[in-house]
């Protein structure tokens, strides 16, 4: 958040947008910051117990039980800085959006956003030219697509197959302010997105 406001004091801003909540086993984090968070008086939730399940996984249970159930169908989670590190934080991130398929859920980097289109819908994306695009992909991870279709792209698919070892839809182009999606498997789809 600092390098958001380059003309303030760092320990100002770290101050004003103090996190409500910290979750997760606690490997990464430094002490002083622990400590730093705690004293303003966010509530730590140490889940160092738990082996099996990512940060971004307690995190998404975390706001999921605690959401009001009015509100659970209409939850959209964004997660900041999800892509661009470790490769295999990243894959543990996108098997998040498969353990939550029923939730929205958004992973942004500097460069792209990625969310799972499940195959139970049919999928109608708005696009935002104005900060999304041009370039887009849809990938099928674990599960090949026998059949997916879509229009709003330069290469659209009709009913084309898509797996791993065999063509999946990189490096395609937005054409419009809407793509439309229908696989019968679920599939990522990912777009660039322009530096402001």
């Amino acid at each position: 958040m600092p390098l958001l406001f380059p003309e303030e004091d760092a320990s100002d801003v770290r101050r004003r947008y103090k996190p409500d909540v910290i979750n997760g086993d606690m490997d990464s984090i430094r002490k002083e910051v622990l400590d730093f968070y705690r004293s303003l008086g966010t509530k730590i939730i140490d889940k160092s117990h738990d082996q099996d399940t990512t940060d971004l996984h307690k995190c998404i249970t975390y706001i999921w039980d605690f959401a009001p159930d009015a509100n659970k169908s209409s939850l959209c989670i964004l997660v900041a800085g999800a892509l661009g590190g470790r490769y295999d934080h990243e894959m543990g991130n996108l098997n998040v959006l498969y353990c939550f398929s029923s939730l929205r859920i958004v992973l942004l980097s500097d460069d792209s956003l990625i969310y799972l289109l499940p195959r139970t819908h049919h999928h109608e994306i708005h696009i935002q030219t104005s900060v999304e695009g041009p370039h887009c992909g849809l990938i099928p991870i674990g599960v090949p697509s026998r059949s997916s279709t879509t229009t709003g792209l330069q290469w659209n698919l009709i009913n084309t197959e898509m797996r791993f070892g065999g063509l999946i839809s990189s490096s395609n182009i937005v054409v419009g302010e809407k793509v439309t999606v229908q696989s019968d498997t679920d599939l990522l789809w990912t777009i660039s997105i322009k530096k402001l």
